[in-house]
């Protein structure tokens, strides 16, 4: 599949996962040829449009708070899917460029997530993210428990031998084309300190059929794909 009750608490409405890597997992080399040759048309003013700082809430901070030090404070976003988790019920977002995207991004996501062997995968958050040149994220983690229980899959569209992923204190390079699952919920940070972006596809996996019925019902009524 590509595409509860309000009074109970969030503790109680979770996503589930049994899978996650511990650490980080080299998945293998996708084809992004498709992909790339679209990133490569993107303007300047395609990235960080309104819409995405009206669903996600993490970059709305840093947009009203100039001093801010949040973790996405130089990073540039496309997004296709994100998930509100600062609700009792979680709201699965679909964003006005899925649609004209899907196509190419659902293959690649297949490929880089056959590994988990799910029948019925969904991808709740999806988005571009460019790091430029000079700039870094700082070490955090993906917000509190509820945020990083899917898989995080990261693959490098554009990069440079400069950047570089750091996950607690160990220093990782991720090669253009291929596909890494990250355990985001421990401490992780990046540095380009090269000459060009750095852009990654980011997207999350879950096991649709793992997830209780109030999460399965809230996907299927606000997804349409």
């Amino acid at each position: 599949m590509h595409g509860g009750s309000t009074t109970l608490s969030k503790l109680h409405i979770v996503e589930l996962n049994h899978k996650k890597t511990s650490a980080i997992t080299k998945i293998g080399t996708l084809d992004i040829s498709k992909l790339l040759n679209q990133v490569n048309n993107l303007k300047d003013n395609d990235w960080d449009t309104a819409e995405e700082f009206e669903v996600n809430y993490n970059k709305t901070n840093v947009q009203n708070n100039q001093n801010s030090r949040k973790a996405l404070h130089d990073t540039k976003h496309i997004i296709f899917r994100f998930v509100n988790k600062q609700q009792s019920t979680f709201e699965y977002i679909q964003c006005s460029r899925w649609e004209k995207w899907s196509s190419i991004l659902l293959p690649i996501m297949d490929q880089a997530t056959e590994y988990l062997a799910y029948e019925n995968r969904f991808y709740p958050k999806v988005m571009l993210a460019n790091l430029p040149a000079k700039k870094f994220i700082k070490p955090h983690k993906d917000g509190d428990k509820a945020g990083y229980i899917p898989h995080k899959i990261h693959v490098p569209l554009k990069t440079n031998a400069d950047a570089f992923f750091f996950l607690e204190n160990e220093r990782h390079h991720f090669e253009e084309g291929v596909a890494y699952e990250v355990n985001n919920g421990k401490r992780h940070s990046v540095v380009n300190n090269g000459d060009s972006d750095r852009i990654h596809l980011i997207f999350e996996c879950l096991d649709f059929d793992l997830q209780t019925r109030e999460i399965q019902e809230q996907i299927i009524s606000q997804t349409k794909s």
